[in-house]
């Protein structure tokens, strides 16, 4: 099985930064993609970023220019900076990844989600 555990979220003023980390752990052969979705109360879960193993990162429009998405593809670890946070940033944020694992299986892994709070 695979695993995926987030951390890094907490309650930051507008303005502020956050970095979230999400290791993967488990039977993985390789990781093709990993990304970040959030949810906000009441919505819907989006899409914040998509980390392919190769190319490049997709984006959603509301967080270009402010996030920044990153993996360390030798330890299965993805890493999402977010600056200049806005009161709408706040959300519960997931990390997603899917793959292959040691045994030669699809993978596709959700984690527990992290906490950000943007507020005055």
């Amino acid at each position: 099985q695979v695993h995926l555990v987030e951390s890094g979220g907490g309650l930051v003023q507008p303005g502020g930064s956050l970095r979230l980390s999400c290791a993967a752990s488990g039977s993985i052969l390789s990781t093709n993609t990993m990304g970040w979705y959030r949810q906000a109360p009441e919505k819907e879960r989006d899409l914040v970023a998509v980390i392919p193993s190769d190319g490049v990162i997709n984006y959603a429009d509301s967080v270009k220019g402010r996030f920044t998405a990153s993996r360390d593809h030798v330890n299965n670890t993805a890493y999402l900076q977010m600056n200049n946070l806005k009161l709408e940033d706040t959300a519960v944020y997931y990390c997603h990844a899917y793959g292959i694992q040691r045994n030669l299986r699809q993978f596709e892994v959700w984690g527990q989600g992290t906490l950000v709070t943007v507020s005055s």
